[in-house]
């Protein structure tokens, strides 16, 4: 409407008249350190072990770690490349560009998503050697057991049995990602890492998401300048 107004297609831009909607913003709800251990023990050997240790340590959206694909992977040099997002439209399965320029990004592999990428890779093939000729070879990282895209749906009814089983609160599968951020922030890990990590388009919405947690990383700042500066 702005452009048509611009070139005169139109008198005014009508849209500016409109008060936009309140934007509802969901309570983040981040895993404790003791949580995110209890969860991660408690699934081990399950197949969705892998997807949500990656969540939980890189801080994917769902999308982006639906649709990893193997070839993005670099095991060896414990590399992982965000270069696409999985969605579903009209029953279909698209991959599409990241949400932004930076979204498109590569992050470095802990050992515990190693470890558990490398022992999902296994049980992947053997699910492809029991399928037979019912595979799909599709490349996905996180598959069915016949090589087909997770339906997002069914993911989240499967975190959320994951949940009530390891006992830890029931939070939705985007809170791992801000439970990576949170990790990340706690550890002392600069602003500007956490933002490339996550994707985030600008550094200001790395700092308004997670104002939460900088009052006491702030106040751990100026007890480490006490420790330097409390002897003058």
């Amino acid at each position: 409407m702005a452009q048509a107004a611009r070139w005169g297609i139109v008198s005014r831009n009508v849209a500016t008249l409109v008060e936009g909607p309140r934007v509802t913003r969901h309570e983040i709800q981040p895993l404790t350190p003791d949580q995110a251990r209890a969860l991660l023990t408690s699934i081990r050997g399950n197949r969705l072990e892998a997807l949500v240790t990656v969540a939980v340590s890189l801080g994917l959206r769902r999308g982006e770690a639906l649709g990893l694909r193997w070839d993005a992977l670099d095991l060896e040099g414990k590399l992982l490349h965000v270069r696409a997002s999985l969605q579903r439209v009209d029953k279909r399965w698209y991959l599409v560009e990241p949400k932004s320029a930076r979204s498109r990004r590569t992050v470095a592999l802990p050992d515990v998503a190693v470890s558990a990428l490398r022992t999902h890779r296994v049980r992947q093939l053997e699910e492809r050697l029991a399928a037979g000729s019912r595979w799909r070879d599709s490349g996905f990282v996180f598959s069915t057991r016949i090589g087909t895209p997770l339906e997002p749906s069914n993911v989240t009814k499967a975190f959320k049995a994951l949940l009530g089983r390891a006992g830890v609160p029931q939070i939705r599968f985007h809170d791992l990602r801000h439970t990576a951020a949170t990790f990340l922030l706690a550890q002392g890990v600069d602003v500007r890492t956490i933002m490339e990590t996550l994707g985030h388009s600008q550094i200001s919405l790395t700092l308004n998401t997670y104002s939460h947690v900088l009052p006491s990383l702030q106040r751990d700042a100026a007890q480490r300048m006490d420790a330097m500066l409390g002897g003058c």
